[in-house]
C-alpha cells in the first residue's frame, strides 16, 4: 500500500510537470517510472490500487505506438520486422520497449475505462502492422535463437492477449482500421498460408476470429471496397490444389469466419462470397479431406462444417414450400399446428454443399458430421425437416446410397431417419418404401440389419405401422425369407456345416423374426396373414436356436390368440422332443408356456394337447438330477438350474388347474398327483431305498418355517439334499394354496448400492444361490430375493388337495443314511405344517371330498401301524381332525 501511494504522488508530479519538459524528458521520466509500477504489481498479487490508471494507460499506450511506428518507418519488410523483434525482446538495449509491452499488457486487463484509452492511443492500428509483418515475414533461426524462445513466447503471449483485448471493443475495431491492414492481413491467409511464420499462424488465426465476431458495419463496408473477400476465394482455389487438406482448412475457416459473423450485421460478404463460387471452394477443400487420419485437420474441418450449417439460416425470406402429406401418419402428428421457431432454413446453397460431399464421398468422418448436421438442422425447428426434403429430398436420396458407406455412417444415418418416427413424429412413406426396397435387395447384410433395427424400433413405437409394413409388403417380405432360412435349418439340423449362418448374417435372421414379432404383436390379423402364409410350421424350427428363441415365442404365443390348440400342441411337443441335456429350451417354453396359461381360455387346450403328461415327464426325465454328490452329465449342469426347472413345471400344473374344475378333475382322476408324488421322489434328494427307518429321540425340534429360513437366509449349513427336499416342499405347499403360478412368488428387494450384472454374472449369481424367481430384465444378487409370503400364515385354504397328498408321501422319504436325527426333525416338522393346513374347518372339508385320504393313509402306512413310530401320533391327530369331516365312516375305515 505504501508502495502504490509512493507512486501516486510520483505520477501527480509527472502529471504537473509533464506539459513543460520536452517529449524526449518526458519518456525518459515515464520508462523510470514503470519497473516500480510492475514491482508494486507484483508485489501486490496483481491487484493495482493506482487513481490516476487511465491517464498512466493512455501515456504508457501512445508511447508504446510511437516507438513502435519509430522502427517501422520507412524500413523493408524483413528489416522491419526485425525492429520490431529487438524493440520487445526482454533483454539488451531495447529492453524499453519490452518494458512498455508489458505494462500495456497489465493495463489491458484492468478495466473498460482504461482499456477505452488505450484504444484511443492509436495502438490497435500500430500491433496490427506488427502481427501483419510477424505473420508473412518468417525470420532465419540461428543457434543463438534457441536461448531466446522462451522470452519470445511470452512476448507472444502478451502481444496476442493485448489485441484480443483491444479487438473485441467495437472501438477497437474502428480504430485498427486506420492502419490498412485488416485486408491485407486476411488476404495474406488465403495467399501465403505455406510462406508465413510457422508459430505466428495460431495467434493470427485467433486475433482474425475475435476481430471477425466484432465486425461493424464500417469495417464491413471496409473490407467490402476492396474486394478482400473476393480475392480471399481466388486465392484459396489456388492453395486447394497445392497445400494440405488440413493447412487448406485452417486458412479457409478464418475467411468463412467473416462471412459467417458478418451476416447478422449486413449480408454484403456473404453475398460477395455466393457470388465469386464460394460455395464450390468449400466443396473442393472438404473433398480433399478424404482420408485425413483421425483427428488431423479435425478442429477446423468441423469448423467449416458447423459454419456451413449455421449459414443455412442466412437468408432473408422464408422459404415457402408445400408437400403432399401421404396418409395415414400418426395420430398427434398435425403439420398445420407445427409452430416455427426462427431457426428456419433460408438458404439452401450451403446445404447443398453438404448433401452433395455425402453424396460423393466415403469417409467415415465426413460423412458422420454431414448427418450430424442435418440432425442439428432439424433439432433447430421441426419445420426444416420438411423444408429441406420437399426440396433438395436429402434422406430419400440418402437412402440409395447409404449400402455404400462405412458401418458407422449407416448406424448413424438410420438413427436420423428413426428419428424422424421418434421425434418428429412423422411418418415418411417414401423414405420408408427405399429402406424397405434396400432389405428387400440386400447388397450388404450388415446395412440390410441396420435398416430393419430402424424399421422395428418404429414398429415397437405405434401399432400404425403394423398395417404400413403389412400393407407395403413388408411382412410378406419377411416371411418368405424366413421360410428359406428356416429350410436351411433343417437341413443342417445336427450338423457343423461351414455354410451355416453365423455374425451378421445370423443377426439378421434374429432380427427379421423380432420384426415379424413386432408386426404380429397385438395384431390378429398380421398373425392370421402369418398362418395364412403357411409359416406355422416353419417358425416353430426357429426354437432350436437359443438366438433366435424369444422372437420366436413371441410369435407362437401370438398364433395362441386365434388357436390355442396349435400353440399347446408345439409346446408340448417341443418339450416332449427336447433332449435330456436341453434345459435352457425347456425353461424358455415353460417360461413361454405360463405366459399363455393366464389365459383360462387356453386351460382346455392344454389338458388336449397332454399338456399336464408332457410337464411331468419333464419331472421323470430328471431322475437322479438332484443326488448329493451329483452324478454323471447332471454333475456339469448345475442343481440350481435343475430347481428351476422344477419349478416352472410345477408353476404350469398349477397354473392350468387355477379355478378351472374340469381340469382339476381331469388331474385327480387320472392319477396324476400319485404320478407327481413319485416323479419328484425320484429326483434324488429323496430316500428313495426301502428301508424302514429306526425311530430316534430327537435333541431339538423346528417348524417347516424355520427349517426353510436355515436352508437360504442364514448361515447355518443344511445339506445340499435337504436345502433341495425344502425348496421342493416349499413349491409344494404353494401349489396346496394355489399361489404358486403367481409372479410375486417371490419378492425381490434389491440393496442398496448394488447394481445390475450383466447376463453372465447373473448366471453365476444363480449358480451360487438355489432358485429365485425373477423377472424379465432384473439380475439381482443371490441375498437381494426375499420369501414372499409366511408358509405358516394362519387359516389357509387348501386350494389343491392332491398338492397335500404329495406332500405326505415324499414325507417318508424325508431321510437319508447319516442324517437320522435331521431327517426325523424335518418329518416332524412337515407333518406339523400339514396339520396347520387342515386347521380350518374349510379345508378338511376340501381334503375329505377329494377322496384321497385313503390313498395318503396308505403311503404313510409304517407310521400308522407303529405306535414307537416319531410320526404316529402327529399323523394320527391329523386324520382325527379330518374324519371329523368324512361324509361316509366307511372312508377311514
Amino acid at each position: 500500500t505504501h508502495l502504490w501511494e509512493t507512486l501516486g504522488r510520483d505520477f501527480i508530479e509527472y502529471e504537473q510537470v509533464a506539459p513543460f519538459l520536452i517529449p524526449e524528458e518526458q519518456q525518459r521520466r515515464l520508462l523510470e517510472f514503470l519497473p516500480l509500477f510492475l514491482k508494486a504489481w507484483e508485489q501486490s498479487a496483481g491487484v493495482i490500487v493506482f487513481p490516476n490508471i487511465q491517464l498512466l494507460a493512455s501515456e504508457v499506450s501512445k508511447l508504446l505506438t510511437k516507438e513502435i511506428k519509430r522502427n517501422l518507418n520507412g524500413k523493408p519488410a524483413e528489416e522491419a520486422r526485425l525492429a520490431l523483434e529487438q524493440l520487445l525482446k526482454q533483454k539488451g538495449e531495447a529492453g524499453d520497449g519490452h518494458l512498455l509491452l508489458k505494462s500495456v499488457y497489465l493495463l489491458s486487463q484492468t478495466d473498460m475505462r482504461t482499456m477505452w484509452n488505450i484504444i484511443g492511443s492509436g495502438l490497435p492500428a500500430a500491433l496490427m502492422q506488427c502481427l501483419y509483418l510477424f505473420f508473412t515475414v518468417p525470420l532465419k533461426k540461428t543457434s543463438d535463437d534457441r536461448e531466446t524462445s522462451e522470452d519470445d513466447a511470452q512476448t507472444q503471449e502478451m502481444l496476442v492477449k493485448i489485441m484480443l483485448n483491444m479487438y473485441k471493443e467495437e472501438q477497437g475495431i474502428e480504430e485498427l482500421l486506420a492502419a490498412d491492414k485488416l485486408q491485407s492481413l486476411i488476404i495474406a491467409t488465403s495467399s501465403l498460408w505455406d510462406q508465413c511464420s510457422h508459430s505466428w499462424k495460431v495467434p493470427t488465426g485467433c486475433v482474425l476470429r475475435t476481430i471477425s465476431k466484432a465486425q461493424t458495419k464500417t469495417s464491413i463496408v471496409y473490407l467490402q471496397a476492396v474486394d478482400c473477400i473476393k480475392i480471399a476465394v481466388q486465392n484459396l482455389f489456388t492453395l486447394a490444389d497445392t497445400l494440405p487438406a488440413c493447412d487448406v482448412c485452417e486458412a479457409a475457416s478464418i475467411v468463412l469466419c467473416f462471412v459467417k459473423d458478418s451476416y447478422p450485421v449486413s449480408s454484403a460478404l456473404l453475398t460477395e462470397f455466393e457470388n465469386n463460387d464460394g460455395y464450390q471452394l468449400l466443396l473442393k477443400i472438404l473433398l480433399r479431406c478424404e482420408g485425413l487420419q483421425q483427428n488431423e485437420g479435425d478442429p477446423y474441418l468441423d469448423e467449416i462444417l458447423d459454419m456451413l450449417t449455421c449459414l443455412t439460416t442466412c437468408g432473408k425470406t422464408e422459404l415457402k414450400v408445400s408437400g403432399n402429406i401421404v396418409h395415414p401418419q400418426l395420430p398427434h402428428f398435425d403439420f398445420e399446428r407445427t409452430q416455427s421457431s426462427g431457426m428456419t432454413v433460408k438458404n439452401l446453397q450451403p446445404f447443398k454443399v453438404l448433401q452433395s460431399i455425402f453424396q460423393r464421398s466415403n469417409d467415415q468422418h465426413l460423412c458422420g458430421r454431414i448427418l450430424a448436421a442435418i440432425g442439428t438442422i432439424w433439432a433447430w425447428d421441426r419445420v426444416n425437416f420438411f423444408l429441406l426434403e420437399w426440396t433438395l429430398q436429402p434422406i430419400n436420396q440418402f437412402t440409395d446410397i447409404i449400402h455404400f458407406k462405412p458401418h458407422p455412417v449407416q448406424v448413424q444415418f438410420f438413427r436420423l431417419v428413426e428419428s424422424i418416427v421418434l421425434d418428429l413424429s412423422y411418418v415418411p412413406h417414401e423414405i420408408l418404401k427405399k429402406v424397405q426396397y434396400l432389405i428387400k435387395e440386400n447388397v450388404v447384410p450388415f446395412c440390410t440389419l441396420t435398416a430393419l433395427q430402424c424399421l422395428l424400433s418404429m414398429t415397437q413405437k405405434d401399432l400404425l405401422f403394423s398395417d404400413i409394413f403389412r400393407d407395403s409388403g413388408l411382412l410378406g417380405l419377411l416371411l418368405a425369407l424366413l421360410r428359406k432360412e428356416a429350410k436351411i435349418l433343417r437341413k443342417s439340423a445336427g450338423t457343423h456345416l461351414p455354410s451355416l449362418k453365423e455374425g451378421t448374417e445370423k443377426e439378421l435372421n434374429a432380427v427379421m423374426l423380432n420384426m415379424v414379432a413386432a408386426l404380429t404383436a397385438r395384431s390378429v390379423r398380421n398373425t392370421v396373414v402369418l398362418k395364412d402364409y403357411g409359416m406355422v410350421p416353419y417358425i416353430k424350427i426357429f426354437l432350436d436356436d437359443e438366438c433366435y428363441r424369444s422372437a420366436t415365442l413371441s410369435i407362437l404365443e401370438q398364433l395362441s390368440v386365434i388357436n390355442y390348440e396349435e400353440y399347446m400342441s408345439i409346446i408340448i411337443g417341443a418339450l416332449c422332443s427336447s433332449t435330456q441335456w436341453e434345459l435352457h429350451l425347456k425353461l424358455d417354453l415353460l417360461k413361454s408356456l405360463l405366459r399363455i396359461l393366464e389365459s383360462p381360455k387356453s386351460h382346455s387346450a392344454f389338458r388336449t394337447c397332454s399338456g399336464f403328461n408332457g410337464l411331468l415327464s419333464l419331472l421323470s426325465d430328471m431322475e437322479g438330477a438332484l443326488q448329493d454328490p451329483p452324478s454323471g452329465q447332471w454333475a456339469a449342469v448345475g442343481q440350481n438350474c435343475i430347481l428351476e426347472l422344477v419349478f416352472y413345471a410345477l408353476q404350469g400344473i398349477t397354473a392350468a388347474l387355477h379355478l378351472d374344475p374340469v381340469n382339476s378333475t381331469f388331474f385327480q382322476r387320472n392319477g396324476l398327483f400319485e404320478k407327481m408324488a413319485e416323479d419328484l421322489g425320484s429326483l434324488g434328494c429323496f430316500w428313495a431305498e426301502g428301508k424302514r427307518q429306526i425311530p430316534v429321540r430327537l435333541e431339538k425340534t423346528r417348524t417347516f418355517a424355520e427349517f426353510l429360513h436355515a436352508a437360504f437366509c442364514s448361515s447355518e449349513p443344511l445339506p445340499e439334499w435337504l436345502k433341495n427336499c425344502i425348496w421342493i416342499l416349499n413349491f409344494l405347499d404353494r401349489m396346496v394354496k394355489g399361489t404358486l403360478h403367481q409372479e410375486s412368488y417371490f419378492k425381490e428387494k434389491p440393496e442398496m448400492g448394488e447394481e445390475a450384472r450383466d447376463d453372465q454374472e447373473a448366471c453365476q449369481t444363480q449358480e451360487e444361490h438355489p432358485f429365485a424367481f425373477k423377472r424379465p430384465g432384473n439380475k439381482l444378487p443371490a441375498s437381494a430375493y426375499v420369501l414372499w409370503g409366511n408358509p405358516e400364515e394362519k387359516d389357509c385354504t387348501i386350494v389343491h388337495p392332491g398338492a397335500v397328498c404329495v406332500m405326505v408321501r415324499l414325507l417318508p422319504k424325508l431321510y437319508k443314511e447319516g442324517y437320522a436325527q435331521l431327517s426325523q426333525e424335518i418329518q416332524c416338522a412337515l407333518v406339523d405344517h400339514i396339520q396347520s393346513l387342515v386347521k380350518s374347518e374349510k379345508s378338511r372339508q376340501v381334503m375329505c371330498e377329494s377322496g384321497l385320504l385313503s390313498t395318503v393313509i396308505t403311503s404313510c402306512e409304517d407310521a400308522f401301524c407303529s405306535d414307537s413310530h416319531p410320526l404316529h401320533l402327529p399323523l394320527t391327530r391329523v386324520f382325527e381332525k379330518l374324519a371329523s369331516q368324512a361324509v361316509e365312516p366307511h372312508v377311514l375305515r
